[in-house]
């Protein structure tokens, strides 16, 4: 069963949202502008869309869920906290909450430099804070991005670029690091016999049961004549085990392959993890950390965001970002992607996998204005959204990785082989992500009662 929920299949009349003739006929580039300098450690980007004005009439997004501002918590019924949400945000100007919510993640940053700074050889500590840096990073940038008008723009635009290099810099050790850990047990799982049972032992608890009714079985054989016999010699030969050539090859070359690419991916991890001692120790790293500190005390903010309030201001650019989120899902392939088994992702290419990409971004964009917004109701079904296209990311970088080491020279046929099953694995994995994204996203249609 394919992992994330497959096994149960998306009806195909089943509604998937989005203006008609872009479900299931392919993917555009497009509906995130300006997602790229948002989302720091994303490298694609798109044009702007527009939003349909029966949709809008509604007050729902393209893909029929209800807007940012009146369905609570993800997967409720649609009685939501938007009251309460409005109510709160009415009392404050919109440059108390995005100052606020500014300040804190300046702050988150800072610590997390700190305990970069103090960690010293502890690797793990190290890591840890680095992660803990590139997340209060991507807020901080998400949050400039998207409530842009009420910021100082120039300002904003400086910062948010040299979030994005910083960021991008230090999440390359860890992306090469999960990378390998990945690739190891994905090799250890497809040539391994440790997860399933040995053909001898099936091909024994097979035959148990005829041995158990041996003179059952002789009588029906006098019985039924040459089709008994034919039953008989079919389960003597089941008895035997038979060897798997494929299993012989995948095995053979295994070894090497994984040794290439624990060389490969542990190179590049160290190169990685220079570039990023180098990137931290040096001038522009320090202006960066200069700009986050005066962040942390004092916002520039536009003058306009002291003048309104905070429910007037803010939930219209949530909304924006969470429009433009549903127009690039809109632009997917889900209606295809909702069938277990499609093979529609088996294909490494690029391009088909940069919707996808563009789509976590703008997830990420959406989850992170509702938390400006609304920090103490978090929308559970954008994070399960972003979980699944994280683990498509994964995967889809897993197998460029696998299909880059089959295209080393001069390698040996078995361990070219072993790669090519390993991106397949991995690409079967992209698949897998695509239908437990549609199953998450995709409003769920009540089951008929017999």
């Amino acid at each position: 069963m394919t992992p994330g929920g497959a096994g149960v299949a998306q009806r195909h009349d089943q509604p998937t949202g989005g203006p008609a003739g872009l479900i299931g006929t392919g993917y555009e580039l497009g509906g995130a502008r300006g997602a790229r300098s948002a989302v720091v450690d994303g490298p694609y980007g798109g044009d702007d869309g527009t939003h349909g004005p029966d949709d809008a009439s509604r007050g729902r997004d393209g893909d029929g869920r209800r807007s940012l501002m009146t369905h609570g918590s993800a997967g409720d019924d649609g009685t939501g906290p938007g009251g309460d949400i409005s109510t709160a945000l009415a009392a404050r100007t919109a440059e108390e909450v995005l100052a606020g919510y500014l300040h804190q993640q300046s702050a988150d940053f800072l610590r997390s430099l700190r305990l970069h700074r103090e960690s010293g050889s502890d690797a793990e500590g190290a890591g840890e804070a680095a992660r803990q840096l590139r997340r209060a990073a991507r807020r901080i940038s998400a949050t400039l991005h998207t409530f842009h008008p009420l910021t100082e723009e120039a300002w904003a635009d400086q910062l948010r670029s040299e979030l994005g290099w910083l960021s991008g810099t230090l999440a390359r050790e860890q992306a090469c690091a999960a990378r390998r850990e990945r690739l190891m047990a994905a090799l250890q799982r497809l040539t391994g016999r440790g997860e399933r049972p040995d053909r001898s032992d099936r091909s024994e608890r097979q035959s148990r049961p005829d041995r158990g009714k041996r003179g059952e079985r002789t009588t029906t054989s006098s019985a039924t004549g040459p089709a008994a016999s034919t039953a008989g010699t079919s389960t003597a030969t089941s008895s035997t085990p038979a060897a798997d050539p494929d299993d012989g090859a995948l095995a053979a070359g295994a070894a090497r392959a994984g040794a290439l690419l624990d060389r490969q991916l542990t190179l590049a991890r160290t190169r990685a993890h220079s570039a990023a001692l180098q990137a931290l120790g040096s001038s522009r790293f320090h202006a960066v950390a200069d700009s986050v500190a005066v962040l942390a005390s004092e916002a520039p903010l536009a003058r306009t965001a002291a003048e309104r309030s905070a429910g007037e201001a803010l939930p219209p650019l949530a909304e924006q970002a969470h429009r433009r989120l549903a127009e690039a899902v809109a632009a997917l392939p889900l209606s295809r992607a909702g069938y277990p088994y499609n093979a529609a992702a088996l294909s490494a290419d690029q391009r088909q996998d940069a919707p996808w990409h563009q789509v976590r971004m703008l997830v990420r964009l959406s989850r992170y204005a509702r938390e400006v917004i609304a920090p103490e109701y978090a929308d559970t079904r954008l994070a399960e959204a972003g979980r699944a296209l994280e683990w498509h990311r994964d995967a889809a970088e897993a197998a460029a990785a696998a299909a880059a080491a089959a295209r080393t020279p001069r390698i040996a046929p078995a361990t070219a082989y072993a790669l090519g099953v390993l991106h397949a694995d991995q690409r079967h994995e992209v698949e897998a992500a695509r239908f437990a994204f549609g199953r998450v996203w995709l409003p769920r249609t009540p089951e008929r009662k017999s």
